[in-house]
């Protein structure tokens, strides 16, 4: 009679770890599931951080190259309005908000190769060319910039 009694206590027994074991693995599975999911979700989210920051320096770039094109075209003596102005400041303004761009959305260390690069742009554009050539005043700004974009980028 005592093999009797022990065997529904064994069963519920034998139920009871089977179910604890189901609901163990079930939960790590799940835990391990939620992990696979977050850092998927973070593999995203940087690789599209990365391609709007890419985005932004190249739009930088193409602003900076109109400047530069503009600075190349500057004539000796220009007014405000004239043809060669409604050119520049168009081209100067969208420099000035791509660099924005770049400050707001680009890593810290390439802020300051942006300001150099958009100022020295700027100051071809606006300001009297001295003896040094358009592109030796450019030339170590640019390099600077792109450099660092490079190196923050990858």
């Amino acid at each position: 009679m005592t093999g009797e009694l022990w065997t529904p206590v064994i069963s519920m027994v034998g139920v009871a770890v089977g179910g604890a074991l189901t609901y163990l693995t079930q939960r790590a599975t799940q835990r391990g599931a939620d992990r696979a999911e977050e850092h998927r979700r973070a593999a995203a989210l940087a690789e599209e951080r990365r391609a709007e920051q890419i985005r932004t320096v190249l739009e930088f770039i193409r602003f900076a190259l109109e400047a530069e094109g503009v600075a190349h075209a500057r004539p000796p003596a220009w007014e405000v309005g004239d043809e060669w102005y409604r050119t520049a400041r168009p081209a100067i303004d969208g420099l000035r908000i791509a660099e924005n761009g770049v400050h707001l959305l680009c890593a810290p260390g390439l802020h300051t190769p942006t300001t150099a690069y958009a100022r020295a742009l700027n100051q071809a554009v606006w300001q009297e060319h001295g003896e040094a050539s358009l592109a030796e005043r450019l030339e170590p700004v640019k390099v600077k910039f792109l450099a660092v974009a490079r190196r923050s980028l990858t």
